[in-house]
């Protein structure tokens, strides 16, 4: 079978191959209204959304589909207890693809393990949101026109940000792409991903802690939210939260034609000032998600049925049951019947868990 939980999943020829589709549907959307006639779509979202649960919705009505699931994981059997897991197997009977949000780290791979339809990571934790990725790539695409000799700036909470760490995933697969990272210490991207994709795939970043030191050189400016519901401390929250606001002022040394990215809610870390500036992107990328998501569904139940794009979730040096993962928001620690997995770190420096990437604990 064939899933989507990271956006290494997919190849560069697969990433065009998605987002090609997506502007052939925005460009003719009355040809692809009835293609997922008989379809359907299991949206399980164990915690709040409101952009990515509706946008698959609207994805797979479009298309001509149906939709079954939850959005509150207190009114379905997760309240008893069940696993995602048996969850999944559960949903298997009813639904021909699966789209998986949920607060705990790793959740959507158990999730794709035990799938016999393809399975979405529609966001798991402060991991992966492969499906935002497709957003802000379609966006980028959209908006400026390539994807290669570009200048992107992470700004905001770069440790627990999902999407930051899926889009510098998916932009290490293209040309000249230079990274910049404006961070408090206190929220700097993982090392992890700065040594295991940065590093280790030769993207190009610098980390700065001013916007106004780099903003008239960036091609791109991807805002985000402190998010106050990954932090286990309170107290460092407030000391982070209010750490860059973008203004409209603040804008009058970047270049015309920049493109600012946020993937919502924002909270005050965009001035509503800003929303009237043609570069302020985010609104339109709202849009694109539903048109991207309607070609990656298309693209998975394509898929389903062409063994040679199948690929293996775990790969052959996986380790079992010898450590334990250091994270307490992983699945492996969360649910007690989920095997702990972990594989060789990619700088050669031990292991990683499976589910969420973080190091074995002590």
């Amino acid at each position: 079978m064939r899933h989507l939980i990271d956006p290494s999943d997919l190849s560069l020829e697969e990433l065009n191959e998605i987002i090609d589709l997506a502007c052939d549907i925005i460009a003719d959307r009355q040809k692809y209204a009835e293609v997922c006639k008989g379809k359907k779509l299991a949206t399980l979202f164990y915690e709040p959304s409101t952009r990515t649960r509706l946008s698959f919705t609207a994805a797979m009505m479009e298309l001509g589909g149906n939709v079954l699931g939850f959005s509150d994981a207190n009114s379905s059997s997760v309240s008893k207890g069940e696993t995602v897991a048996d969850t999944t197997r559960v949903v298997n009977n009813f639904a021909d693809i699966i789209a998986m949000r949920h607060p705990v780290e790793g959740a959507p791979l158990v999730s794709a393990l035990n799938s016999s339809t393809p399975v979405i990571n529609a966001g798991d934790g402060s991991h992966a949101h492969p499906t935002q990725t497709l957003t802000d790539l379609l966006t980028i695409k959209r908006e400026i026109g390539r994807f290669e000799n570009l200048t992107v700036g992470f700004c905001g909470d770069l440790k627990f940000g999902r999407t930051v760490h899926s889009l510098i995933k998916a932009l290490s697969k293209f040309k000249n792409i230079n990274i910049v990272l404006i961070a408090p210490d206190e929220l700097k991207l993982p090392s992890y991903v700065k040594h295991e994709v940065c590093d280790k795939l030769g993207l190009p970043y610098e980390e700065v802690k001013s916007l106004e030191e780099v903003i008239d050189k960036l091609d791109v400016l991807y805002m985000t939210r402190v998010q106050k519901e990954r932090f286990l401390d309170e107290e460092e929250y407030d000391r982070v939260k209010d750490c860059f606001v973008l203004t409209a002022d603040k804008l009058k040394n970047a270049k015309p034609e920049m493109r600012i990215l946020h993937p919502l809610p924002r909270v005050n870390e965009i001035a509503v000032d800003v929303d009237s500036d043609p570069r302020a992107a985010y609104f339109r990328q709202v849009e694109n998600g539903k048109f991207v998501r309607m070609a990656l569904m298309l693209k998975l139940l394509e898929w389903a049925d062409k063994p040679e794009k199948h690929k293996e979730l775990l790969r052959e040096d996986v380790v079992r049951g010898e450590y334990r993962c250091s994270n307490p928001r992983c699945i492996s620690n969360t649910e007690a019947c989920t095997e702990s997995l972990f594989r060789p770190s990619a700088d050669g420096n031990g292991v990683r868990c499976v589910y969420c990437e973080s190091r074995p604990a002590k």
